[in-house]
């Protein structure tokens, strides 16, 4: 299971801050393999990811790979309707590796920007899991108006936890996450929104690898 931090509001001081830096490779049972990473979006569902606005991208040391969005935003306060507070998406992936190497993915980084009036809140929440496999459960982190920056959150894996794609097969890596906003007790003239999106790629979702050579077949 992935481990998350704790909610409440010392968790919004601590992840209202600026952007993140990078972070160091996750921990995993090998280096990554120097052959070509490809990975193609296979299906696109949600209110918060229409077709066309995901964008997939992998580290050129092949480490991790990037989720960007352009249109994922909740809402909710004045002038906006109920289906506004809830947004989610669905993407699957086809992640094609090297031969003879598999993959985990041992830390979810999610990033964007929270705009929440003071008595409103805010929640992001993720799972992800290997097409024919159970989903991992979705670990959830809530924030606490007032607030107007930044938020980043992570998901991390034990080493011995880690679920790696089977060799020899190709199955979607499904990711699925969901931003919710509700106004609570704020100004009703008001209006308080999350985002997990970005219009010049600065802000995005990183997976991190665990590499695993595969056994040798005769």
């Amino acid at each position: 299971m992935l481990s998350t931090l704790s909610a409440g509001a010392a968790v919004a001081s601590l992840l209202f801050a600026g952007a993140a830096s990078p972070t160091a490779p996750a921990r995993g049972g090998t280096e990554p393999p120097a052959g070509q990473i490809t990975i193609d979006v296979a299906t696109v569902n949600g209110s918060g990811c229409r077709p066309g606005s995901a964008a997939v991208a992998i580290a050129p040391d092949n480490t991790a790979f990037t989720v960007t969005y352009s249109e994922y935003l909740a809402q909710a306060g004045k002038d906006t309707k109920p289906t506004d507070s809830r947004k989610n998406c669905q993407i699957a992936l086809n992640v094609h590796v090297p031969q003879g190497f598999t993959y985990a993915v041992a830390k979810a980084d999610y990033r964007g920007y929270a705009a929440l009036k003071p008595g409103a809140n805010g929640l992001e929440q993720a799972s992800y899991y290997f097409q024919g496999d159970s989903d991992t459960g979705r670990k959830s982190h809530t924030f606490t108006g007032p607030a107007d920056t930044n938020w980043q959150t992570s998901d991390e894996t034990d080493v011995s936890a880690l679920v790696y794609a089977p060799c020899g097969e190709e199955r979607y890596f499904n990711i699925n996450t969901e931003l919710r906003v509700n106004a609570g007790t704020s100004d009703p003239n008001t209006t308080s929104y999350m985002a997990m999106d970005s219009t010049d790629g600065s802000i995005n979702t990183t997976y991190h690898f665990a590499w695993k050579q595969c056994p040798a077949t005769r």
